[in-house]
């Protein structure tokens, strides 16, 4: 790996609008960010990444009336969002904009939008001018970065430059509700959960997100597997009788009595926000070649419980070394 290229906020802008692609900071995950209507941008961010174009982005905003720029057909349910949940971690799914091109929502009519709360992407966003498609700034199907050092252990000679905005403060991608068909529809879950949609909008539905290889995806991080550390992760209960590798590291959660005793804790008061925001920096610390299994223990499925458990699904490997 080469020095990261570190750069500011300026200077991030100003590769932005040369159609560069730049790590910026936001309070759920690190973004790879470039020209939402630029292609030439957009198919820069997905080679860094290694994505596939089946796979759509999301569009990041620092203003609400920028929605109009980018989506059509906008229904009072989104402004209704929109002003109870934004500047912040919910992603809405609209119908696009011709301006918007096709590889950026994996030929889909419709798009993804974001106003994220993070002062730093709010000030890169405006600088440039520029709505940024962004992804999470990470190799495709590994863990999602937290801080600019886990961007630049993947990605550092792959890009034009990573912003330093700190650790992420929400720590997993954002909740994604579609409003481009008939009724509200949640995607992905995250920090804004399902009752949080229906305090808003009433009743909403809760859509289980699974993917069909190559077919453009309805929403970002539908992969079956993905999130996943090299080190094999397992999730869920432990088949009788299986005997641990002598290097399995545990992540605890709460005050919860496990095969092995804890190595990291993701909240020892069994808070789900604290639990949330450290989930994927201690997925990252503990990916090394000198273990040989990382568990993690069951954690309620509730509110944003909701979110750890989709991550950690789709992360743990389908059956044990």
């Amino acid at each position: 790996m080469k020095f990261p290229p570190w750069t500011s906020v300026s200077e991030a802008a100003r590769l932005l609008k040369t159609g560069e692609v730049v790590a910026i900071p936001t309070e759920t995950v690190y973004g790879l960010a470039g020209n939402a209507f630029e292609p030439k941008a957009l198919a820069k961010i997905f080679a860094a990444k290694e994505r596939p174009t089946f796979d759509p982005l999301i569009v990041h905003i620092a203003d609400i009336a920028q929605l109009s720029d980018i989506a059509k057909d906008i229904p009072e349910a989104a402004y209704k969002l929109a002003e109870a949940y934004w500047p912040g971690p919910m992603t809405i799914i609209l119908p696009k904009k011709d301006c918007i091109p096709d590889l950026c929502t994996s030929g889909l009519p419709s798009v993804a939008v974001r106003f994220p709360s993070h002062p730093v992407a709010q000030a890169i966003i405006k600088e440039s001018g520029l709505p940024l498609a962004a992804p999470s700034a990470n190799l495709f199907k590994h863990v999602s970065p937290t801080t600019a050092e886990h961007v630049a252990a993947q990605l550092a000679d792959r890009i034009a430059g990573i912003v330093d905005g700190g650790p992420c403060t929400v720590g997993v991608e954002s909740s994604i509700i579609s409003l481009a068909g008939e009724k509200p529809a949640v995607l992905r879950p995250g920090a804004i959960t399902p009752e949080m949609f229906a305090k808003v909008l009433g009743s909403v539905d809760v859509k289980d997100s699974t993917s069909k290889p190559g077919q453009p995806m309805a929403a970002p991080g539908q992969c079956d597997t993905h999130y996943r550390p090299q080190v094999p992760l397992y999730f869920g209960e432990l088949p009788a009788g299986y005997k641990l590798p002598a290097n399995t590291v545990r992540i605890a959660f709460g005050k919860q009595n496990g095969p092995i005793p804890a190595t990291v804790n993701l909240s020892e008061s069994g808070d789900m926000a604290e639990a949330t925001a450290n989930l994927y920096a201690f997925m990252h610390d503990l990916d090394k070649p000198e273990y040989g299994l990382i568990l993690v223990d069951p954690i309620p499925n509730a509110g944003i419980g909701m979110a750890l458990n989709d991550r950690l699904k789709r992360a743990s490997v389908k059956a044990l070394p």
